[in-house]
């Protein structure tokens, strides 16, 4: 597997990944994306475990999702993902959902970065392992959705502020980079979703957040009929316009 190019994960929907319309949570698929990119890059000696040795870790910068569906409850499904561009500082890595029949639910696209830990500077990607993470590039496989675009949000009065608490943080000590898009999602109420699917999802992640800090959720809807949020943590007192920590764009489609 380690010589291939493109891995492979089989997943199943099951009933606690599920939202209340029986189909998977946006969350949970991004944990999945998530996952592949982690079993990807340690099958090819370049994942978390051997690069944590020389105090680097990796960071995901921008992730965009785009469905035509979502596996429904107890749907078996896979994963591919493959790298399509490394750079010094960042790398482009790719994904595609597929049904069990080989229908094709969608895909994604991500930005990544390798930073030391102590400093939280990025490492020139284009010398790990002297370099060999270039022999996984795969430039054929296509990942037909647009890349991550320009996210602006003008509104200046928060929908929702969340203090992080205990489930919200990672093994890092920040704040969960899925957990963000949980949050997100739940700033449209029940009923919303009763009529409209994500068709997509963007995430661009601008700085952490940790635990005890209190997010502020700004969202406004541009022309299209999409959704551009900002989250911007500890809002107010010494520093009333707070720390963008993140940013995101949303497109519905009706039912």
């Amino acid at each position: 597997m380690k010589d291939s190019k493109v891995g492979t994960y089989s997943f199943v929907a099951e009933p606690f990944h599920v939202d209340f319309t029986g189909k998977l949570c946006m969350g949970v698929l991004g944990n999945h994306l998530l996952n592949c990119a982690g079993f990807h890059a340690t099958e090819r000696g370049f994942g978390m475990a051997e690069i944590n040795e020389d105090n680097y870790t990796w960071v995901l910068s921008r992730l965009a999702v785009e469905m035509e569906d979502m596996p429904a409850q107890y749907d078996e499904f896979s994963v591919d993902t493959w790298v399509e561009n490394v750079y010094r500082l960042f790398t482009d890595r790719n994904f595609a959902i597929y049904g069990k029949d080989g229908r094709s639910y969608g895909y994604a696209r991500s930005v990544w970065a390798m930073i030391n830990m102590d400093t939280r500077k990025p490492a020139d990607l284009l010398t790990l392992h002297g370099g060999n993470i270039v022999d996984y590039i795969e430039t054929e496989k296509p990942c037909p959705i647009e890349k991550p675009g320009r996210i602006k949000v003008g509104s200046c009065m928060p929908m929702r502020s969340v203090e992080m608490h205990y489930t919200d943080i990672d093994i890092n000590g920040h704040v969960n980079s899925i957990k963000y898009i949980e949050h997100i999602m739940n700033l449209f109420p029940l009923d919303w979703y009763a009529g409209h699917v994500v068709r997509r999802f963007e995430m661009a992640y601008v700085a952490e957040s940790y635990y005890g800090d209190t997010l502020s959720f700004f969202r406004e809807e541009k022309e299209d009929g999409s959704f551009d949020i900002e989250v911007r943590r500890n809002v107010g007192g010494e520093n009333p316009e707070g720390e963008v920590v993140c940013r995101s764009k949303l497109k519905f489609d009706n039912k």
